[in-house]
């Protein structure tokens, strides 16, 4: 598939990279990655996402987007997810989230129904408001962000399944290039927010991809996630932990690729 990266200068008034692969005429695909990590997350999912048009930007503070000090509330998040969508013209999209990227991608689907043709969560907080386990340790943060407090960061999230060298590298350096600013901004923006399924009612069809022996997100939470968006499909990993893009990308490329293959028209704007 070609595939460019292009920078996108948004009408949010910052500017992001956006890997775009695929062939023309296919169904965009937009892909938001998690907290502290880039596009390239994504790199072992995008070869296997056939027959879409893959959008995959760095987002705000991360990767090698603008890292302003301001600006990273979970609405001037979504706010952003909206202007790449505006920038690459795309009028709707299919949108998949991993972890707080479909934190984002939920608020995207509340206050801009008419762009998300439909949703694939993986991994997706049902809330996030609130102190976290995690802030006591960002907090402290400052800048040069430390290699060894990044390396040790990718163990409050285990996984159960071999997931290759290069990859976690590439994970260690997206956390080395976010300022500290950036780690603490994304975080209380999150925690800050009132959770989207509580803000509104997402009509967009929505797959749920949950590993059961997730450490963060309790099944409970996952089926009132579930129960809040009619229609919705929660599918259960049984032998995976939350990172489920890390350890599955063929299982989520292969689901999701199934479940986008039926988007419900467009809603409506209230």
């Amino acid at each position: 598939m070609d595939s460019v990266v292009r920078d996108l200068t948004l009408r949010t008034g910052i500017t992001v990279p956006c890997l775009v692969q695929g062939g023309a005429g296919s169904p965009p695909v937009l892909l938001l990655h998690a907290w502290g990590e880039s596009r390239g997350s994504f790199d072992r999912l995008i070869p296997q996402l056939n027959g879409f048009t893959v959008y995959v930007p760095d987002l705000r503070g991360q990767g090698d987007a603008a890292k302003p000090v301001d600006g990273y509330s979970l609405a001037e998040q979504a706010d952003d997810a909206v202007a790449i969508l505006d920038a690459l013209s795309l009028p709707r999209a299919l949108v998949l989230g991993s972890s707080s990227g479909g934190y984002v991608a939920q608020q995207v689907a509340i206050t801009c129904p008419e762009r998300v043709a439909a949703l694939a969560l993986v991994g997706s907080p049902l809330s996030l408001h609130g102190r976290t386990p995690v802030a006591d340790d960002v907090d402290r943060l400052t800048d040069p962000i430390d290699e060894d407090w990044v390396r040790d960061s990718l163990s409050w999230f285990p996984h159960l399944r071999s997931v290759p060298d290069w990859f976690i590298e590439d994970r260690v350096r997206d956390g080395l290039r976010m300022p500290a600013h950036a780690w603490k901004g994304i975080l209380n923006g999150l925690s800050a927010a009132t959770p989207p399924t509580e803000a509104g009612t997402i009509q967009a069809p929505t797959l749920i991809l949950w590993g059961a022996a997730d450490n963060m997100l309790p099944r409970a939470d996952q089926e009132t996630l579930a129960a809040r968006i009619p229609g919705a499909v929660l599918k259960v990993y049984p032998d995976v932990g939350h990172m489920i893009l890390w350890e599955y990308p063929d299982r989520v490329a292969a689901d999701a690729a199934a479940f986008f293959g039926r988007p419900a028209p467009a809603p409506a704007r209230a």
